[in-house]
């Protein structure tokens, strides 16, 4: 059995290279068309999807109902918070910003919230579904920072890794739950989409 992570489709404001973050978009056209052509490829994994699970945002939300599946909803798996860089362009994030982000993980941006922070609650919502998806194939839908958190729970590593690593928009990851350890087995796979 395997937890998959799906990233989200694509919304108006990833388009326009805005910092997203709790902003509560909807999924762009574009975005719909990447649910549905990652919903297409889920419903070939083996022995089917048992369980979705989506972070409370729309985007997420959408994603997930795309898989035809009650979803539950983990407020755990929302996206970091950039407080008052929420809605700003990536370029005009000022460098020293960024470079506190890297090398300070407890750094919280005003009215934001820490990596470090984000990380613990991934990393038990994780060690949460451990048990399930030993047992059962478990889809969460999230964000991409979220994802990370749980890429680097399952390899060991800090949330360090987040700023090594590139996710695009309705991309999965595989996590094999093998006894109760956890083995990335896939990351970042994605999907041709329909543009007719």
């Amino acid at each position: 059995m395997v937890l998959i992570l799906l990233r989200h489709g694509r919304t108006a404001a990833n388009e326009a290279g805005l910092l997203q973050g709790r902003l509560n978009q909807d999924l762009d056209e574009f975005g719909e068309r990447q649910a549905q052509a990652a919903a297409k490829h889920l419903a070939q994994t083996d022995g089917g999807i048992d369980v979705v699970i989506s972070s409370p945002l729309k985007r997420a939300q959408q994603t997930a109902t795309a898989l035809g599946l009650p979803v539950e909803t983990d407020e755990r798996w929302i996206e970091l918070s950039y407080g008052k860089y929420e809605g700003v362009p990536h370029a005009d994030i000022p460098s020293e910003v960024w470079q506190m982000w890297r090398n300070d993980f407890s750094y919280v941006p005003e009215d934001g919230e820490a990596l470090s922070t984000l990380d613990e609650r991934v990393r038990a919502a994780c060690d949460d579904l451990v048990e399930r998806a030993s047992r059962q194939n478990i889809v969460v839908v999230s964000h991409v920072s979220p994802m990370k958190s749980a890429v680097g729970w399952a390899l060991g590593t800090d949330i360090g890794i987040s700023w090594n690593c590139h996710l695009d928009h309705a991309s999965i990851c595989r996590i094999e739950i093998r006894g109760r350890r956890p083995v990335l087995s896939a990351f970042n796979e994605t999907f041709p989409v329909d543009v007719s």
